[in-house]
């Protein structure tokens, strides 16, 4: 059902694209990131095991968030691994090794991706495509990410 809350179609149609990209970016992440959290091995195992868990229940929620704003502006969301993997900017990972360093990141090479892509979406969604509040939900989306690299970042040190 078509959405009429003062966005163009076409506008609409853009911004569904690109939050239906965000979309699988964060599923792969999430996928990477309960992965790093299953197979962590080391003398570190429970402290990686215990941190990689609250960051895999963050990127579930924010899965939740951006389907449900697709939902909002009236198309529905991708929900398949194919279209997942299709629309993904991110890599599958591709490790030998199940340390807390190589985990951490390649983790953190996908959130900077991600804040990046949220980053270049801002002004976009706002000034060319007049979506107001996908590019406040966004803003917070970046947020969210900067925050979370931030914490893998910090294992780096």
């Amino acid at each position: 059902m078509e959405a009429f809350i003062g966005i163009k179609n076409e506008n609409i149609i853009q911004i569904t694209d690109s939050l239906s990209k965000l979309l699988a970016d964060e599923f792969v992440l999430y996928t990477k990131t309960r992965n790093a959290h299953w197979n962590i091995e080391g003398n570190d195992f429970y402290n990686k095991h215990l941190f990689f868990e609250a960051q895999y229940n963050q990127l579930d929620e924010i899965m939740d968030s951006v389907a449900e704003r697709i939902r909002t502006l009236g198309h529905y969301a991708p929900a398949t691994l194919k279209s997942f993997l299709e629309l993904t900017h991110l890599t599958e990972a591709s490790r030998s090794h199940n340390d807390s360093l190589g985990f951490i990141k390649e983790l953190l090479e996908d959130h900077e991706s991600i804040i990046i892509f949220l980053r270049e979406n801002i002004e976009h969604f706002a000034s060319e495509l007049k979506d107001y509040g996908t590019s406040d939900f966004i803003t917070g989306l970046m947020e969210t990410h900067e925050k979370m690299a931030w914490m893998l970042r910090s294992h780096l040190k």
